[in-house]
């Protein structure tokens, strides 16, 4: 029963306690009470830690769009992590890439140029979903989980601190709205030339004088001690940006890991794809990135390389310029399958050999051929000239 009678006591007390803060709180808003105001240096710590809170937040978000911009993804890690349970692994993005390349390069056959080049690129592609994955894994440790230990602990211990020094602020207020009524109300009283009851409400009204200046000293006493309390935490907010310095710090570190390394595996790449024909690894008349061309002596379809801004960029070879200047016949033999794509064009086989010239006017990317009885253009990066 005492422990009844307690409970309804502090829950009465508590509630004229939120009455109170709401009906000040309330004043302030519409001018009718005054409002003590923080000290300019508390002001300036709070407005730091929410720009603090505010962009961290921003930063750390966008990070996770950085590194996983599949939004379905990033819902099921979030579940899966408050459920505390491991994501099921998957293929990202560039291992899927890869298998599929692999695939096809499989399925087309690897002693084919394009079956081989698409093994090579998948095997490229599975190396920098393996990179991809390294720097996921190493940005979360280092950059986005102290970031979000700021938002869940750090600054939700100062969000409360501070609610604490508002509710704090708002006793001090209405206590010193309180003493302010009393002492009029005893002037009041005071002046009043009447009889023994106006007396009585004088004392009565010194009373509430006494009480009230008794609770503001309470309640200054309170709110003093929660501004201290507030102010040491939010001086700690510059450590926490020098902490942050070097969570990102290692972030920089991380990317400039993975991009030399998808740098050094494209580096690698291409030169495995210079070993290919050059007419696998460009179109005709247009721009190279190879920066190894292919060195095939004999063969029609080698490039000379002229490096202009930068971009490797092919030029007819010079033996296709004798071949050009040369009135008569030669001979070559064909070094790949070709399709003619009209009926000006002769399709050619692979190993064979025919009998090609030049004539006037013709593109210089073209030769005429001739097999038999047969007679069209042919593509002078599919031949080599025979002595």
């Amino acid at each position: 029963m005492n422990i009844m009678d307690f409970n309804v006591k502090k829950l009465a007390a508590d509630a004229g306690t939120f009455l109170s803060r709401a009906v000040q709180f309330t004043e302030e808003k519409l001018g009718q009470a005054e409002k003590t105001e923080l000290d300019a240096h508390l002001e300036n710590l709070l407005s730091k830690a929410e720009c603090t809170k505010i962009w961290t937040e921003k930063i750390m978000k966008q990070t996770e769009v950085l590194l996983q911009p599949n939004p379905n993804a990033r819902i099921e890690e979030f579940v899966y992590e408050k459920l505390d349970r491991k994501a099921p692994s998957r293929l990202n993005n560039p291992e899927l890439l890869g298998q599929y390349m692999i695939d096809a390069g499989t399925e087309f056959g690897p002693g084919t140029a394009y079956g081989n080049a698409l093994i090579k690129c998948g095997e490229t592609q599975k190396r920098i979903g393996t990179a991809d994955r390294e720097l996921i894994q190493t940005s979360a440790l280092n950059f986005l989980t102290p970031l979000r230990n700021f938002i869940e602990g750090d600054y939700k211990t100062i969000a409360k601190e501070r609610k604490l020094l508002q509710n704090k602020r708002l006793d001090l207020d209405a206590a010193k709205t309180r003493l302010k009524k009393a002492k009029a109300a005893e002037t009041r009283n005071s002046q009043l030339n009447s009889a023994r009851l106006e007396g009585d409400n004088i004392m009565i009204w010194a009373e509430e004088v006494t009480k009230s200046e008794q609770e503001l000293r309470i309640t200054q006493s309170e709110f003093d001690r929660q501004a201290e309390i507030t102010r040491l935490l939010l001086e700690g907010i510059s450590s926490t940006h020098a902490h942050h310095l070097r969570c990102l710090n290692d972030f920089v570190e991380a990317q400039m890991t993975y991009y030399a390394q998808c740098y050094q595996y494209m580096l690698d790449l291409q030169k495995q794809l210079g070993s290919f024909p050059s007419n696998y690894l460009c179109n005709n008349n247009q721009t190279s990135v190879t920066p190894t061309p292919s060195v095939l002596p004999n063969v029609i379809g080698s490039s000379a390389m002229a490096v202009t801004s930068g971009l490797v960029i092919t030029s007819p070879p010079s033996n296709l310029s004798d071949v050009k200047e040369y009135s008569g016949s030669r001979k070559a033999r064909v070094l790949y399958d070709y399709d003619a794509a009209n009926s000006t064009e002769l399709s050619l086989l692979a190993d064979e050999v025919i009998t090609v010239f030049s004539v006037v006017g013709m593109d210089s990317d073209w030769l005429m051929g001739e097999r038999g009885n047969q007679k069209g253009k042919v593509p002078i990066t599919y031949l080599e000239l025979l002595n």
